[in-house]
């Protein structure tokens, strides 16, 4: 797979966006998670939601636009699976507090 510059840039558009919506989702917040950790999000789960869909063929006939609404639903939900998976790695590597 070659990236290209305007790929990388679209990625980041499409992550930052999707991430932030997960991030305020997630929070109920309106600032999400924060700038950064909205856009780091957003990067993963565009991995993440672009890696499923094409495992699971998926294709949702959206158009042939350079930024697909396709783009943008892989990049939240697997923004929103990174948020969960993340969550749970946290909770059970945290140390219990002594009482």
């Amino acid at each position: 797979m070659n990236l290209t510059l305007g790929q990388l840039i679209v990625w980041l558009i499409v992550g930052s966006l999707a991430g932030t919506l997960a991030g305020r989702l997630v929070t109920l917040k309106k600032e999400g998670l924060g700038p950064w950790t909205n856009l780091g999000v957003g990067m993963m789960g565009a991995l993440i939601g672009g890696f499923l869909f094409n495992v699971f063929h998926i294709d949702l006939g959206l158009g042939a636009i350079k930024v697909t609404f396709e783009d943008l639903i892989a990049a939240f939900l697997g923004s929103l699976l990174f948020i969960v998976v993340w969550w749970a790695i946290r909770k059970f590597t945290a140390k219990k507090k002594p009482e």
